[in-house]
């Protein structure tokens, strides 16, 4: 196990943003969060890194590799951050210093984390950006690549220091589809044939299918449901497991889409925190709240009747 999560709460006053996050990460895994835009995926990234706004408060358990990270003290952190576990952020083009080369800039990690001199850094900068087939970016500035390069950049500033654990955050938002396949089927071949972890967050359960090992689905700020990703894909417990499955267009099926919208986490609804949108709901749905409970070996799921 390298990364390992449990009982972690985020909040702001008296809003609860995550509440009772428990999962784990193995060596070697794709592991999938998976759940529509709002639903807590993206803070619980930033949460595993520490890189919440101040005003946010965390509580709980998160151990990386044996050591306890979420309150490490920042020049600790510094240590894991891009050295250890590194990150891609959705957007690209706000995540690179418009006025300095991409191949400087990926250079400037090593130097920092590898203490490397600048003349190494470069070398090995140009090896990595030969190994993602982009060898001619290395002096571009950010403006002269197209999306796609530039999410290339941020794959090479990620595997740059040679990261155990990888956190794509919807890497492929903005990319057309042609080049979200290429982008996703290069993040899988480096996180298997080297033996990495990747933790990659989406909304779309087509790719969470074709790539990821495991996943777990989350809708405000909770976890839903967990499992083996063709366990879920195939045999969903819960009912917004289901209802994102009846999304995904099919020539055979109708899309279903979900009624409604997540609901604001300043006046949740009582109950199951789903029970406005959901088919299946009953009495018990609207007056009580559903544990989070094992089911089976690998199996998790947050409803009264799986």
């Amino acid at each position: 196990m390298l990364l390992y999560v449990k009982g972690l709460n985020v909040f702001y006053k008296n809003i609860v943003y995550l509440e009772d996050i428990n999962f784990q990460v193995n060596k070697g895994e794709i592991f999938s969060l998976v759940g529509e835009s709002g639903s807590g995926k993206s803070l619980t990234a930033l949460t595993l890194i520490n890189l919440l706004p101040e005003y946010f408060k965390a509580e709980g358990i998160v151990v990386f590799n044996g050591t306890e990270i979420l309150n490490l003290p920042s020049y600790q952190l510094e240590k894991i951050r891009g050295r250890k576990i590194s990150i891609i952020f959705q957007d690209p083009t706000t995540s690179l210093n418009p006025l300095i080369k991409v191949g400087t800039q990926i250079a400037e990690m090593l130097i920092h984390h590898l203490n490397i001199s600048k003349k190494e850094a470069l070398k090995k900068t140009k090896s990595i950006l030969e190994k993602l087939k982009i060898p001619h970016t290395i002096n571009s500035y950010p403006h002269q690549l197209s999306g796609g390069m530039k999410q290339r950049i941020m794959i090479a500033m990620a595997i740059a220091c040679e990261p155990e654990l990888i956190i794509a955050d919807e890497p492929t938002t903005a990319l057309d589809v042609t080049v979200q396949e290429e982008i996703l089927d290069l993040l899988y071949y480096l996180v298997k044939s080297e033996n990495k972890s990747l933790i990659l967050i989406t909304h779309d359960m087509n790719i969470v299918s074709e790539y990821a090992d495991r996943v777990i689905v989350m809708y405000a700020g909770r976890i839903m449901e967990e499992g083996k990703v063709e366990d879920v894909y195939n045999n969903p417990y819960h009912p917004y497991t289901k209802a994102l499955l009846s999304c995904i267009p099919s020539a055979k099926t109708e899309i279903m889409g979900i009624p409604g919208n997540i609901p604001n986490l300043k006046s949740l609804p009582k109950g199951c925190v789903f029970n406005p949108r959901c088919k299946y709901k009953q009495e018990i749905c609207s007056k009580e709240i559903p544990t989070y409970r094992k089911v089976s070996d690998d199996r998790y799921v947050r409803c009264f009747f799986t």
